[in-house]
């Protein structure tokens, strides 16, 4: 007897679905659209694994149709630079790894607009990641 693996999740109807929804907010002239993009936006293996079928990497194949007439900004926690917070998945902290998602994006054609450094108070350490973004000629 054979088995077959049914696919649970269709990518091109995921991108065509998400884009169509996007532009059509963006043309409703209601002003600026922001989103956000919850879990990994490349390799996200999890996803992957309890959902057959799903790309790990169609968040960004999504991004990568919108970055032309998108402005991307990234957002990290002050106090998570502070802290030097890990992220379990990677063992990196929160700082190196916005730099990785930057370089990552940059190398597969998307460029990162701006970060912006959320619920800042004047932490020393993320004082210090604002100048080195904007050494890379980041807005920050």
């Amino acid at each position: 007897m054979t088995q077959t693996t049914a696919t649970a999740f269709d990518n091109q109807k995921y991108l065509d679905t998400q884009k169509a929804s996007i532009l059509k907010r963006v043309s409703s002239g209601e002003g600026r659209v922001y989103l956000e993009f919850g879990g990994k936006l490349m390799g996200d293996f999890h996803a992957a694994r309890v959902l057959p079928g799903y790309d790990p990497d169609v968040k960004l194949r999504l991004l990568q149709s919108l970055a032309p007439e998108a402005d991307i900004i990234v957002c990290i926690h002050a106090e998570d630079i502070e802290r030097k917070r890990i992220r379990a998945d990677f063992g990196i902290t929160y700082d190196t790894a916005a730099l990785k998602l930057i370089n990552d994006l940059h190398a597969v054609g998307v460029e990162v607009t701006a970060v912006v450094i959320t619920r800042f108070t004047g932490q020393p350490t993320a004082l210090e990641f604002k100048k080195r973004l904007e050494r890379h000629g980041l807005a920050v």
